[in-house]
Order: C-alpha cells, then sequence, then structure tokens
C-alpha cells in the first residue's frame, strides 16, 4: 500500500512543546478547497507511487534507524534532460528529545524502516510538468527520517527498561549519499538538496558537505522548506524551542556537523538554529519559509500550557480567530523571523520567498508548489520563484511579504501542520 507523503510532523507531546499531528495531502486539498470556495484545480494529478529501497550494508556501517533496522529512501529515477540531474528531499518529522521520546518512534515509520512504505511523489517531487515545471524530469529521492535528530546525531542510549537506541542520523546521512553516488549521482550535472521542516534543518546542516561531494563544475545547491525555527520565548516567557534543541544536541551528540566557527564562539544549542547555520553556509540557499509559520505558532510560540484558559486555543488553531491583540503578537513574531533572514537576504546568489501564509512546508504538495490556487510573491508562485533563483532567470530573488492579512492568494490559507 501507498501512502501520501504527509506534512513532516510526528505526533507527540513534552512539556511547552506539543507537536501537530501530520496531515495527508488528500485533506490538504479539501481543506483549502473549502477556505478559497473554488474547485479543485483540473491540473492536480494522481501522485506517483515510488517503492522503498534499504540501504546496502546499513548495519555493518552503524548506519541505523532508532530500533537499529536499517534506514531507506525513495528514488525515482530521470529521464530525458533531466536525466543527469538528482534532487535530495530529505523528510521531516520533528525531534526526539530524551531516551522516552525516541523509544515511542520505533512503533512508527519515524524510528523503524520496519513500518516504512511506497510514498507518493507531489509538488517539488512531481512528475508532471504542469504541476512541476523545472524539476519534474530529475532523478528524485526522498530520504526517509528515522533518527529523531534531523540526520546529525552520532550517539547510543537506552530507554528505561534498558532496550538500545541508535542516533546515527549522521552515519545515515553519509550512507544514503555514499549509495546514490554509486547509482549515478556522482556524474551529476545539477543538483538540489531540499527537505521540509526537520528535514530542512538538516538539508542546512550538510548542504557544504552536499557541495564538497561533487566537482565546482557541477551545479549544487540547497532549499530549505520551513526550517527556519527561530529561538523566540513562548507566552509564559519560556524558551520552549531552545530547550527541546539543547535535549536533542546532547542525548544525540550533534556537534560533528554544526559549524566549527560557530562552535568556537557560541553554545553548540545556538548553532543549531537556522540563524546561526546560515552564517556559515557558502553553498547558495533558498530560504522558504511563511512569516507565520503554523507549527512555530501553535508548537513555540503558543504551546499548550503557555497560556491561561483557553484565549489562544482557536487562534493558534486558524489565524482567523485572532483578535487584534494576537495578531499584534504574531506580527511580532515575524518581525524577529525576517531580522534573522538579514544574513540571507545580504548573502549573493541566495533566495527567499517569506509569504503570509498561517502554514507549515508548501513545497512537496501540488496545491501550494504550483497551481492555480498557490501563494505568491510577485505574481510568482514558489515554483517559479525557486525556479528562477536556481536556474539564473532572474537576478536577486528575494522576496518578504507584506504583513498578514495582506495577500490575498494566501490570507485564507488553512495550517498545513
Amino acid at each position: 500500500m501507498a501512502t501520501e507523503l504527509l506534512s513532516p510532523l510526528l505526533p507527540q507531546r513534552r512539556r511547552g512543546l506539543a507537536v501537530a499531528a501530520a496531515v495527508p495531502l488528500l485533506a490538504l486539498l479539501l481543506v483549502v478547497v473549502i477556505f478559497f470556495h473554488a474547485p479543485l484545480p483540473t491540473t492536480v494529478s494522481s501522485p506517483e507511487r515510488v517503492d522503498l529501497t534499504l540501504v546496502a550494508g546499513a548495519r555493518e556501517k552503524g548506519a541505523v534507524c532508532l530500533d537499529g533496522s536499517p534506514p531507506g529512501y525513495h528514488l525515482r529515477r530521470g529521464f530525458s534532460s533531466g536525466s543527469h540531474n538528482w534532487l535530495i528531499y530529505l523528510e521531516g518529522g520533528a525531534w526526539c528529545n530524551t531516551a522516552k521520546s525516541c523509544f515511542a518512534r520505533t512503533v512508527s515509520s519515524f524510528g523503524s524502516s520496519k513500518f516504512m512504505r511506497a510514498v507518493k511523489f507531489s509538488g517539488i517531487l512531481g512528475n508532471d510538468h504542469l504541476e512541476n515545471p523545472d524539476f519534474y524530469d530529475w532523478n528524485i529521492v526522498v530520504v526517509r527520517y528515522c533518527d529523531g535528530a534531523s540526520f546529525a546525531g552520532d550517539a547510543e542510549g537506552e530507554d528505561p527498561d534498558g532496550t538500545k537506541l541508535f542516533f546515527r542520523g549522521l552515519r545515515i546521512w553519509e550512507a544514503v549519499v555514499d549509495e546514490l553516488m554509486g547509482k549515478g549521482m556522482d556524474t551529476a550535472k545539477q543538483t538540489l538538496l531540499t527537505g521540509c521542516s526537520a528535514g530542512s534543518l538538516a538539508a542546512l546542516l550538510h548542504c557544504d558537505n552536499f557541495r564538497r561531494r561533487f566537482p565546482q563544475e557541477v551545479s549544487v545547491k540547497c532549499l530549505s522548506d520551513a526550517g527556519f525555527f527561530i529561538d523566540v520565548k513562548d507566552l509564559s516567557g519560556e524558551r520552549s524551542i531552545w530547550s527541546l534543541f539543547n535535549e536533542v544536541v546532547h542525548l544525540h551528540n550533534v556537534r560533528e556537523v554544526l559549524p566549527k566557527d560557530c562552535l568556537q564562539n557560541k553554545d553548540p544549542t545556538e548553532c543549531f538554529f537556522a540563524s546561526e547555520l546560515i552564517k556559515s553556509i557558502s553553498t547558495p540557499t533558498f530560504i522558504l519559509n511563511s512569516a507565520y509559520d503554523s507549527w512555530q505558532i501553535q508548537n513555540v510560540l503558543a504551546p499548550d500550557g503557555s497560556y491561561p484558559g483557553q484565549a489562544w486555543s482557536s487562534c493558534k488553531t486558524d489565524i482567523r480567530n485572532c483578535s487584534s491583540t494576537q495578531i499584534d503578537v504574531l506580527h511580532g513574531f515575524r518581525k524577529k523571523l525576517v531580522s534573522k533572514l538579514k544574513v540571507a537576504e545580504d548573502k549573493r546568489n541566495w533566495g527567499l520567498f517569506i509569504d503570509s501564509c498561517f502554514t507549515h512546508c508548501q513545497t512537496p504538495f501540488n496545491i501550494s508548489w504550483h497551481s492555480p490556487i498557490s501563494p505568491r510573491l510577485d505574481d510568482r508562485t514558489i515554483a517559479e520563484a525557486v525556479g528562477d533563483w536556481y536556474f539564473g532567470r532572474r537576478q536577486d530573488v528575494k522576496l518578504i511579504d507584506c504583513e498578514y492579512p495582506c495577500n490575498p492568494t494566501c490570507s485564507s490559507r488553512l495550517s498545513t501542520a
């Protein structure tokens, strides 16, 4: 049975950071249609089913999921002019920050390949040129996320009952890339490393390492979709996301992938945030994010337990329910996120698409990537903006939306978190 590629959020809860449930593409389509009061676009095709491949010799390399099973990926071969181009997409799914929460993932695809099935490719992964005009014929790889720390850790542990756990995200990354190089990626002419949410953070962590795998004449770039998590205090004044990242960094031992220049001056936890990572990345990178990122608003700014009563419950579920006072708070979140992006804005050959949609992860869905009702900036869909940047069709593709609710192409969008 094939499954839809889900919004990359694993259901889990912790004090101050409750992770929202994933939403399949079909549900997203229906929800957005309701809010736009429009019929489904006739150009939406059936997503392509792509089978799972387990990494060969993974156990011998110690490149295993949390439960010790081999990691996996889905490869759809390119064709025509795209047969020598490669797009690597790192699946997201939040993080596990304790032995207990990591053990809980071992009974799902987020911690064990035993539960992984074929997935359906759409959006930036799709093979229809009308829905994915620039990358439809590339070799497309979705790397499954089963380590719990953005493909970054290298350690071992035990759950409270003594069951052994493997925190081997870095080894998984290296083993998958090595295997793909042996399957033709070593002769790539153009490559793009991307991902969504926790997978997007992973793309930033490994961006320069990925660049070093190829000769200088090969075009290598990175795309971060909804991975720009910021260190912001929640409504109760606590640094919930910092606390989570701090626990992840130390439990999984992610220090090896963090920028050395950052580690010389800052705590490793700070260096795990995108705002610090982008200071060290030299590879051309495109940052795609909502300035009102629904996951961050729901789980970082206003997590359960950070506010009295039900004052924020309806607001953080649907931005249209927010009061003027709450909107002011969200504007403050946007202001801080945009200020953190100044580093990227000033970098030559980098790109930005920062919309005002109340959403999280936009590349893997046809409806948000490139469709008649996709969000637009400068009259361009996300797909058009990314393509313009990657192929150099336009100079300085750095688009930052105005404050909610000024953009009619997304002001009524429902969260995909």
